[in-house]
């Protein structure tokens, strides 16, 4: 089975490689937003505890080959840009490989998630890992849906995750 990880590849702007300890400080930013954990119920309140949590899960994943998110460094700056990847996950009964991005609040509205999700994509279907490929999107989460409709995903179905109302944009190969 393949680790779905997408370390040493690059897009444009990004470089993609696993996650490691040391980028938590410059990952905390991202917790420390309340914009960026607006959508989502269920997430601790303190920013360390839910980065902790988030990077606890990422590493978790990693030792289970059921994918995960990759850094996405830019090339120019050599800085954190944000996390993407692919993820293994239960939607309504059913495995399904899922596309997931979450960018830094002072790189939004830049076109980094597009990015890094169509990359993810091309990725994929190249690998031919699935013949299907989700994003699960919290109901009222306008950009990620639109990042998402970008990259070529049709709205799938409505459903509950994790106890959130979400939409599941999917594409096929």
């Amino acid at each position: 089975m393949p680790n779905y990880l997408l370390n040493n590849e690059e897009s444009e702007r990004l470089r993609f490689r696993k996650v490691i300890p040391s980028d938590f400080k410059d990952w905390l930013p991202f917790h420390e937003e309340p914009l960026s954990s607006q959508y989502w119920s269920g997430l601790p309140n303190e920013p360390e505890t839910a980065c902790k949590e988030q990077f606890s899960r990422i590493f978790e994943r990693y030792g289970e080959a059921s994918g995960g998110m990759n850094a996405l460094i830019s090339k120019d700056t050599h800085k954190l840009i944000g996390l993407a990847g692919l993820l293994v996950q239960t939607v309504d009964g059913k495995e399904e490989l899922e596309i997931g991005y979450s960018i830094l609040p002072e790189y939004w509205r830049q076109g980094y998630a597009f990015e890094a999700a169509q990359k993810c994509k091309s990725v994929a279907f190249g690998k031919n890992w699935s013949k299907s490929l989700i994003s699960i999107i919290q109901v009222a989460n306008i950009p990620s849906q639109k990042t998402a409709l970008k990259n070529g995903m049709f709205l799938d179905h409505a459903t509950t995750y994790k106890n959130n109302a979400v939409y599941i944009f999917r594409i096929n190969a």
